[in-house]
């Protein structure tokens, strides 16, 4: 049964032997099946044993980075953000379609309505249309302040924005490194650095 009348189809998609299924709607991004970004950032993430207990999935569309992630995590809370209310709804209603309860989906410009946290993982398919600038505070900075020291955030680009991001990092001082290239799209991972102890 279709979740409204939006509804566009349902798209299949596995990951490390865990099937799911994601419903979709006419306008929103990605309505022909989970796109190259987001599976090569799900593909690619490596948190080398630790177990996350808070994670936020920014500009989540219909869910699949953070639902693949609350059931690869299923003791974690995942908080998923879209300014986008239609995705909000989707995303909310594929986490019931694919049973994970520990995620939850909001509406949000950025960070501005999610919780503080501090969040042990932070993740984003980040969205290329919206300007250099925004890109940089709502998108990089932004949730960088909301992880916790340590703790590492893993996003996907276009290539297109591979001139932007490391100008950034340098800019910064981020702790930042590109892992993985593939045709179209870099995944980066940006970690939180802790604070040096005074003597």
């Amino acid at each position: 049964m279709s979740p409204d009348s939006y509804f566009k189809k349902r798209i299949p998609y596995s990951h490390q032997g865990q099937s799911y299924e994601f419903d979709v709607a006419h306008t929103l991004f990605s309505t022909f099946e989970v796109d190259d970004g987001t599976d090569l950032l799900l593909r690619t993430i490596d948190l080398e044993g630790h177990q996350p207990q808070h994670i936020l999935d920014l500009g989540c569309g219909v869910g699949p980075i953070g639902i693949v992630l609350a059931r690869q995590y299923a003791t974690a809370q995942v908080v998923m953000a879209d300014k986008d209310l239609l995705a909000v709804r989707y995303a909310r209603h594929n986490s019931a379609l694919n049973n994970t309860p520990n995620a939850t989906a909001l509406g949000s410009v950025g960070i501005s309505e999610v919780p503080l946290g501090p969040y042990d993982l932070i993740v984003s398919n980040i969205p290329a249309k919206i300007g250099d600038d925004a890109i940089e505070a709502e998108f990089l900075l932004g949730p960088l302040a909301l992880l916790r020291p340590g703790a590492s955030y893993w996003f996907v680009v276009v290539s297109g924005l591979n001139r932007l991001i490391p100008r950034v990092g340098v800019r910064h001082n981020l702790k930042l490194k590109e892992i993985k290239k593939r045709a179209g799209h870099a995944v980066y991972r940006l970690i939180k650095r802790r604070r040096k102890s005074r003597q």
